[in-house]
């Protein structure tokens, strides 16, 4: 591979990561991930990525949009983007990578980022929620309501992540 392959390769990969991680703030990381997915096949002429992985990705983008969508129409609340929570999240994501890579590799290190990012988000969350007064908090079940959509669309991230590096890799 020449350099520029390398680079490539590699904002392709820390754009997929950049996507499952952003699902912990809310943001749409699996459309994130499935418009890396369709550029790098763009630009690569659909050799490893195919249409139909990116067919694959998008059903599963769809599906997590629409997990997500109905939690939040249930009428849990959404979990605000703080700075403490931003860096509780990365801090998290570093300890949950470096302590999940040496079990299950790069696997580890992806799913490893994202619990640990969603254990930061969430232990700030709930601790900011104690300062407030009783009649401003959510309720338990909408805040665990909003925490099982993040898991959900969450884990749709992560399949995402490992069938587009599957079929780059494979």
């Amino acid at each position: 591979m020449t350099p520029l392959e390398i680079a490539g390769l590699t904002l392709f990969i820390l754009v997929l990561l950049f996507g499952a991680f952003t699902v912990l703030f809310g943001l749409p990381g699996t459309v994130i991930i499935l418009v890396d997915a369709a550029v790098y096949a763009a630009v690569t002429g659909f050799d490893r990525v195919g249409i139909k992985v990116l067919i694959i990705l998008l059903i599963l983008s769809i599906l997590a949009e629409l997990a997500d969508f109905a939690v939040g129409m249930a009428g849990a609340v959404k979990f605000g983007a703080s700075r403490k929570a931003f860096w509780a999240s990365l801090i998290g994501a570093l300890i949950g990578a470096a302590f999940m890579t040496p079990f299950l590799l790069g696997f580890g290190a992806v799913i490893g980022a994202f619990i640990g990012g969603f254990a930061g988000i969430l232990i700030v969350e709930l601790l900011r929620r104690q300062r407030l007064k009783p009649s401003l908090r959510a309720a338990w079940g909408a805040t665990l309501g909003r925490a099982a959509g993040i898991c959900v669309k969450g884990f749709f991230a992560l399949i995402m992540v490992v069938i587009t590096l599957s079929s780059v890799y494979n």
